[in-house]
């Protein structure tokens, strides 16, 4: 299992800072943002593996199953 910040918004946000630099932004005066969405991960393969079974209730709060 992760959890963890999704890569695409922090891919966004990462844009968004670039785009405000190059437009004259001053790095120093940006906020820092806190990540408003997470992701979390399941391996069902690594967990049967390992002899582990994964409740449904967790199964579905999850956003990726591999």
């Amino acid at each position: 299992m992760a959890y963890g910040p999704s890569p695409i918004q922090q891919s966004q946000r990462a844009a968004d800072y670039v785009d405000k630099i190059l437009r004259g932004a001053n790095p120093a005066d940006l906020p820092v943002e806190q990540p408003s969405k997470f992701d979390f991960s399941i391996n069902q393969h690594t967990a049967q593996t390992l002899g582990l079974t994964i409740p449904q209730s967790v199964l579905i709060e999850a956003t990726e199953l591999n």
